[in-house]
């Protein structure tokens, strides 16, 4: 029998669903704004009602965004001063990089290449970080200059015109990036890899197997098993419906973004 380990609790899953569903939205009714005369952009926005609708959607999806970004930071503010958790900010639990992180960068790099073993990655690994702290980025750079753009009869009054020059061209470039990414990086090292494809559940069940973890992540489970940490960890197998749920939404978002990647690369190469 297949032991299995929680990788993530119920309140991270439900986070990432809402992570998820916002960027989506905001991808779906934003880049037919900027595309506004490629022919499926025209349709898209004609089938939810015009352009002026496709604003109001998007503008809602900013807000869910926002939402679960100030929520995340409400989380990790509890856990670090009011729970006073160990290790939130460093450490193997810790998505903040360490120097062990370029190692396993530099060694991966060795093991792609054939010239070394693969590195042995702890409890996040060096990509997964990078796509934590993207959406920090994301947020500064991307949301701020929507909102900008969204309340510009505000700013406008403390601001000299040029900006919201700036702020359109930022906006617009730096999402145009983060759907990129998002689509064909992140999808590839979560879902479409060899090992993974076509999709990787633990997102969805919070739950990894044994020889997952492993094979994946063999230095946590070395620790755990050392610090004695492990067995507070297993739980039972995910059942049958969690797991058709998680193909069921996760297959249905993968293909969402990949045609979304699609018509915005359209879009670009006939621009």
């Amino acid at each position: 029998m297949t032991d299995y380990y929680f990788r993530f609790t119920l309140g991270q899953r439900l986070m990432h669903g809402l992570l998820a569903l916002s960027f989506l939205g905001l991808v779906a009714t934003g880049m037919p704004l900027r595309y506004h005369q490629a022919a499926w952009a025209v349709w898209l926005s004609h089938g939810l009602g015009g352009f002026r609708v496709m604003g109001f959607f998007h503008r809602t999806f900013a807000l869910l965004l926002t939402l679960c970004f100030l929520l995340h930071l409400g989380q990790v503010g509890y856990r670090l001063w009011g729970r006073r958790e160990k290790g939130i900010l460093w450490g193997p639990d810790s998505l903040v990089p360490r120097p062990k992180d370029f190692q396993d960068f530099v060694l991966h790099l060795k093991w792609f290449l054939g010239l070394g073993p693969k590195p042995a990655f702890d409890r996040f690994t060096y990509w997964e970080k990078f796509d934590y702290w993207a959406v920090f980025w994301g947020m500064v750079i991307i949301g701020t200059s929507g909102y900008v753009l969204w309340f510009h009869a505000v700013f406008s009054r403390i601001l000299p015109g040029w900006v919201f020059n700036v702020a359109l061209l930022i906006h617009g470039e730096e999402a145009l990036l983060a759907a990129g990414f998002i689509f064909t990086i992140h999808f590839f090292n979560t879902h479409l890899r060899p090992e993974k494809f076509p999709m990787d559940l633990v997102i969805f069940t919070g739950r990894v197997s044994e020889a997952e973890l492993r094979a994946e992540r063999p230095s946590q489970i070395d620790r755990l098993t050392s610090e004695g940490g492990l067995t507070s960890l297993k739980t039972d197998a995910p059942p049958l419906w969690m797991r058709n749920f998680g193909r069921i939404l996760g297959g249905l978002t993968v293909a969402i973004g990949l045609l979304l990647f699609f018509l915005i690369l359209l879009a670009v190469l006939r621009a």
